[in-house]
């Protein structure tokens, strides 16, 4: 009888120990993913930014600085590899493509051009998907993060080495406090 109950228990526990395992390699397949997806987006703006620059560089090509920053941005952007160092890529490639879009403020002919107008709603339909996959992500990598450092959670996470990983959030205090605006010269 005492033997039944102690492979019961230690059946429960097996049982537990697997479920747990699963449950976590399940949140950690999540998070490759919802971070691939980010990766994949941030790709196809990249490729869009190219032609955008082209297109203003045809209207306003004495704006050599802002071309230059921008490709930079786009590069930094394509080697970044973690959360963090995409954050701060994806912050110097937005304060950029800023500037490019007030050059474009002074050329009302380019804001009429269709190919212009394309490329811009293309830009901001990205953009939009890329904030949604990188909440996504950010709730992903929470639930994660919350199961793994949860007891008795914790202890089969540090059995099998499941590590927390970074959320994707914006590095600079500089992007949470309002701008500085001035009229005078």
């Amino acid at each position: 009888m005492v033997l039944w109950i102690v492979v019961g228990i230690a059946a429960i526990v097996v049982l537990w120990l697997i479920a747990t395992y699963n449950r976590l390699v399940r949140l950690s397949v999540r998070a490759d993913e919802a971070w691939r997806n980010i990766d994949t987006l941030l790709r196809k703006r990249a490729d869009l930014i190219p032609n955008l620059v082209e297109t203003v560089r045809g209207y306003a090509s004495h704006e050599r600085e802002v071309f230059e920053r921008v490709t930079e941005a786009r590069s930094a952007s394509l080697k970044a590899r973690t959360p963090r160092e995409q954050g701060e890529a994806d912050n110097f490639l937005r304060e950029t493509l800023k500037s490019l879009f007030a050059v474009v403020e002074n050329y009302p002919e380019l804001k009429a051009n269709e190919n212009f107008l394309s490329l811009q709603r293309s830009l901001e339909e990205l953009e939009e998907e890329i904030a949604r996959s990188r909440r996504y992500y950010n709730a992903v990598v929470r639930d994660l993060n919350t199961a793994i450092r949860t007891f008795p959670t914790n202890v089969v996470a540090g059995f099998f080495g499941i590590r927390p990983r970074e959320f994707y959030e914006l590095p600079s205090e500089e992007m949470r406090e309002p701008p500085k605006v001035s009229f005078s010269r």
